[in-house]
């Protein structure tokens, strides 16, 4: 077994922010009820990952590692797709991108989960701010009446 410090500085250090990336895409994503922020924090996850890969591989000094990495990368670029088109599909539908209201994708015979508080209104559902008028509006044409 491997113990960190038997490891060479320059390689525990690649390890400790592959690590951290990790770790902070984790919390990150089981944190938030954003499906783009969750989308960027299981990114940061993969990265974390192909940063370990890279370090053990250039520790290990082949390229089996470096390989992996570039179907990782080319796997998360296909990934990236498919989500921002899911994503894009289920605003469409819902107008909101808060995962608690996408209850009618789950299996059936599941129960929904309901979360205490709902996200704040996203931009476009919130009213506009309006100014008063400064001066005397437009003048409107008289209605006539038809006795």
């Amino acid at each position: 077994m491997i113990q960190i410090m038997d490891l060479p500085p320059g390689l525990t250090h690649y390890l400790v922010v592959g690590a951290l990336l990790f770790v902070l895409g984790l919390v990150g994503f089981l944190a938030r009820r954003n499906m783009i922020l969750m989308f960027l924090n299981a990114e940061l996850m993969i990265q974390g990952v192909a940063l370990n890969f890279v370090a053990f591989a250039r520790h290990r000094g082949n390229l089996e590692g470096q390989g992996f990495v570039l179907f990782l990368l080319a796997v998360a670029a296909c990934e990236a797709a498919i989500a921002l088109a899911l994503i894009l599909v289920l605003y469409r539908t819902q107008h909101s991108l808060d995962v608690s209201l996408w209850q009618n994708l789950r299996e059936e015979g599941l129960e929904p989960i309901l979360d205490e508080e709902p996200l704040p209104l996203s931009p476009l559902e919130e009213k506009s701010p309006s100014l008063t008028v400064a001066g005397p509006g437009p003048a409107q044409p008289e209605e006539t009446s038809h006795v």
